[in-house]
């Protein structure tokens, strides 16, 4: 019985957060906020009764007030963590299935550690991080330490994770959850009619459209909007580059319309990739973050990541990702972009069971594959021709096998079909001397078969 009322909450949850970002009116607006506002209690009185919260921890409705998840995060994720919700996040002792793994660490931060380390089995690394934090943090100590220890942050990055130190986050009535996370907003866009489609913005009037509204935030702003980021991604056992180690002086502000909110940035020098440039958006609807978006770039090119919360793929999503591709144009001179398979349904059962291949053809998008391309025709006049037919998980999986690509009119076509950047990458290595600097045509070469 608890279980079945669990699942009900979780649900009326998604239903209410939705109705936040697309309300048909400011007073649902307004009723949502309030409904939502009462989860923590809600949630709290589940946990008194002796129900079990763990449904609320999984994956696809994590990030609920009241409720709270145990994950491993990296060092840059438990940095922020730790530097902004203090005590709200702790090591999980229990869930940690290789505490020695601090004991080839802790001697290099505590000498006296090797006196248990190189001769004892079983030693209470718990109390040795009690100890040296004082009985206060342990964490905020160890994050600290690890610093002190290696100044560059990348092999602080590298000793923390070797760790895979797992952390509990109590949420309470943060208002980093899912639930009660909001940016302000000046006046809600309320959807008093039918929602738009991919018919409302054809990608290909791209290039000819008029400029989406833009400013530079400033650096305080912009690590702000970073901040709420990384927190409304690590609620959902996610991590993303560009949120982690954002850039704060690079925020933009880009609003498509419809209370719409992209916020776009770059990374600094130390956490550029060596060959591709790598920019991130956050999504956010009337002050609800509703996804993010991550582009990798090679001239004109761009590996284009999108993910839309679960809650809230029954909205604007084509119209949406028109405008994210638009803003990356008009950002970035971005023409071609191409979609990996893992994010079509490739290993991936989650894109497999949402379409997420006929979303991106009907956008226009065609497999870089010609044989794929024949098969997807073929599948199009199958279902074209049965009312109600659906492409089955198996075919769905032949038609992922490789990446998609959109190439905008003004893009030379076909140019990137066949490059592949690891191929690029290896033949580069294998030179004597890599180059500074490469043409486009040789890049295009040494990525081709």
């Amino acid at each position: 019985m608890r279980a079945a009322k669990i699942a009900k909450l979780a649900e009326l949850h998604e239903q209410l957060l939705y109705r936040r970002a697309y309300p048909a009116s400011a007073g649902q607006a307004r009723q949502a906020d309030d409904d939502l506002a009462h989860f923590p209690a809600l949630v709290n009185d589940l946990r008194a009764s002796g129900a079990d919260l763990t449904p609320l921890e999984e994956y696809a409705v994590s990030g609920i007030a009241g409720s709270g998840m145990t994950a491993v995060f990296s060092y840059g994720v438990a940095l922020h963590l730790s530097r902004r919700h203090g005590d709200d996040i702790r090591i999980a002792w229990d869930a940690w299935e290789t505490p020695e793994a601090l004991g080839r660490l802790l001697p290099a931060l505590l000498p006296l550690a090797h006196e248990q380390a190189l001769v004892e089995a079983h030693i209470p690394w718990e109390r040795w991080l009690d100890a040296a934090a004082h009985g206060r943090a342990p964490l905020a100590w160890l994050l600290r330490a690890i610093a002190r220890r290696w100044p560059d942050i990348h092999e602080a990055a590298a000793r923390y994770d070797s760790l895979q130190l797992p952390l509990r986050w109590d949420f309470g009535a943060s208002t980093a959850t899912r639930t009660l996370m909001r940016l302000p907003v000046k006046s809600l866009f309320c959807h008093d009619g039918p929602l738009l489609t991919r018919h409302d913005a054809p990608l290909d009037q791209i290039p000819s459209a008029a400029p989406l509204p833009t400013r530079k935030l400033g650096k305080a702003a912009g690590e702000m909007i970073l901040a709420l980021a990384r927190d409304t991604s690590a609620v959902r056992y996610r991590e993303l580059h560009g949120f982690t180690w954002g850039d704060p002086a690079s925020v933009h502000e880009i609003r498509p319309g419809r209370g719409v909110e992209l916020f776009f940035s770059g990374v600094p020098p130390a956490h550029r990739l060596p060959v591709r440039g790598y920019y991130a958006m956050s999504i956010w609807k009337n002050g609800v973050p509703i996804g993010y978006f991550e582009g990798l770039t090679i001239l004109e090119r761009m590996d284009a990541g999108f993910n839309l919360y679960y809650t809230f793929r029954a909205g604007e999503t084509a119209w949406l990702y028109a405008k994210i591709l638009q803003a990356c144009h008009q950002m970035l001179g971005t023409t071609c972009f191409v979609i990996d398979p893992y994010q079509l349904g490739h290993e991936n059962d989650e894109a497999i069971e949402s379409g997420a291949f006929w979303f991106y053809r009907k956008l226009g998008f065609r497999s870089v594959s010609p044989a794929i391309r024949q098969l997807t025709q073929r599948e199009e006049r199958r279902l074209a021709a049965r009312r109600g037919a659906r492409s089955s998980p198996a075919m769905l999986r032949r038609l992922v096998a490789e990446p998609m690509i959109y190439e905008l009119p003004s893009s030379p076509a076909g140019d990137w079909d066949n490059f592949l950047l690891e191929r690029a990458l290896l033949r580069l290595a294998a030179r004597p001397r890599v180059p500074r600097s490469l043409s486009r045509d040789e890049l295009l070469h040494l990525g081709r078969p």
